[in-house]
């Protein structure tokens, strides 16, 4: 890929996500262009390894095979999620170092930079980084401090003159790009912590308009967000799916349920490692008498001492997008922790779970629509972008709750990062 105009006439658009990251170059007047971030891949898995074993720091795919292939370590996933969270500030310790979580995304963002770097052959001037509708709900304070604590991050990376879009009105911008008329444009952006949406007024004739002005509030309608997206569908599936196999809603001999916080932490991205602390491990085989059936403490504490927790969510996340794509039953492998041990997840259990957080992103585009002040008939098209904006009981659930609307899907994965490029245009 040829990059010939120099970067202070470009902007990068960086989407940094709870799941997958990815970066797009558009220069004043050009057509943005991904950039490949691993291997020929235009995504990046959000996700930080600490080799215990070589002391060193892997990022996206190398860092995930290498521990689900055991190498001894810390893996760090859904790093965005914990912006907003009182967790951000806290320090952990990896290889030997103290580090708190903001560390460890400007760690994130500077291996973007300097990948980006490599392909543009100079450091990028200008880069406007994506963030959802809201970092946390119904809090502003806290969701001002979110985006403070990532652009703290961003310069910590070595970022600089950077800028924020919100990642809906991003994907309609390039959305905009492939469009011959002017239109009413619900956009849907679902990634893996977030639900987002924006009304917004799209037409080749505002593109020109925008490159000159860099500015389309007059065309956004309306937008809202709901703090859903894939890893809250994983969390679920994994709960009703996985966690009982270890002792979720078992009854203990004095009648009494296993506490059940050990299984949320196991079943939630960014809080398995907690589970992996000394303390945590001692509080995990007191649990013991509170199990009338000793082997699913086992297995709790095979998957403990293991460090498996990572390993099954990616199981429950490989088989939810199975199931989805496949329209049939996809297995749960869980033979790490028991020999022959598997769930089953059929396509009527996996809308049965997701049913409610299903409801309320749902729900949320409804807002969205009610607050532009149109009926959900005055739109011209849904379009998606997002990754987890392709499960079919998703798109199952927004097109009945929109019957007449075309769903349009666009690039799930990319389509964001190149809104945030021409975002930049102009400026």
């Amino acid at each position: 890929m040829n990059f010939s105009s120099a970067t202070q006439h470009g902007t990068l658009g960086i989407d940094f996500g709870t799941s997958n990251s990815a970066l797009a170059w558009a220069d004043k007047d050009g057509l943005a262009q991904a950039l490949t971030l691993e291997g020929e891949a235009h995504t990046l898995p959000t996700a930080v390894f600490y080799n215990a074993e070589e002391h060193s720091t892997h990022f996206g795919r190398d860092a995930i095979k290498l521990y689900l292939t055991g190498t001894e370590g810390r893996l760090m996933r859904s790093l965005k999620s914990l912006l907003g969270s009182p967790l951000l500030g806290e320090k952990t310790l990896v290889n030997g170092q103290l580090l708190n979580f903001q560390d460890i995304i400007a760690s994130f963002l500077k291996e973007l930079r300097q990948r980006a770097t490599q392909q543009l052959g100079e450091e990028p001037e200008r880069v406007v980084i994506g963030r959802p509708v809201h970092f946390v709900d119904d809090d502003p304070a806290r969701d001002e401090q979110a985006q403070e604590a990532l652009r703290q991050a961003a310069h910590q990376a070595g970022l600089n003159n950077v800028s924020f879009q919100l990642e809906p009105i991003a994907a309609a911008l390039d959305y905009e790009r492939r469009i011959t008329h002017e239109s009413l444009v619900l956009v849907v952006d679902i990634g893996g912590g977030t639900s987002d949406f924006t009304v917004v007024r799209l037409g080749p004739n505002r593109v020109a308009r925008a490159v000159e002005q860099a500015d389309r509030a007059s065309d956004v309608l309306a937008t809202s967000g709901v703090h859903i997206g894939g890893t809250d569908y994983d969390q679920k599936l994994n709960l009703g799916h996985v966690m009982p196999l270890l002792g979720l809603r078992h009854q203990g001999p004095r009648g009494r349920e296993v506490p059940s916080g050990i299984f949320y932490d196991l079943a939630t991205w960014h809080l398995i490692n907690w589970r992996y602390s000394p303390r945590a491990m001692r509080e995990a085989l007191a649990l013991k008498d509170e199990y009338s059936d000793k082997q699913l403490h086992q297995r709790l504490m095979t998957v403990l001492q293991e460090r498996l927790g990572h390993q099954m969510a990616n199981e429950v996340e490989q088989a939810k997008i199975n199931c989805s794509q496949s329209g049939q039953a996809s297995q749960i492998d869980l033979s790490r922790v028991e020999a022959g041990l598997q769930a089953l997840l059929s396509p009527s259990s996996m809308a049965e779970y997701l049913h409610d957080p299903l409801t309320r992103v749902v729900a949320c585009a409804h807002e969205c629509v009610r607050r532009a002040g149109l009926s959900k008939g005055q739109l011209d098209a849904i379009y998606l972008t997002g990754g987890s904006s392709a499960l079919v009981p998703f798109q199952q659930a927004l097109q009945a709750a929109f019957s007449g609307t075309a769903l349009v899907e666009g690039d799930l994965f990319g389509g964001v990062a190149a809104g945030l490029a021409y975002s930049g245009q102009g400026r």
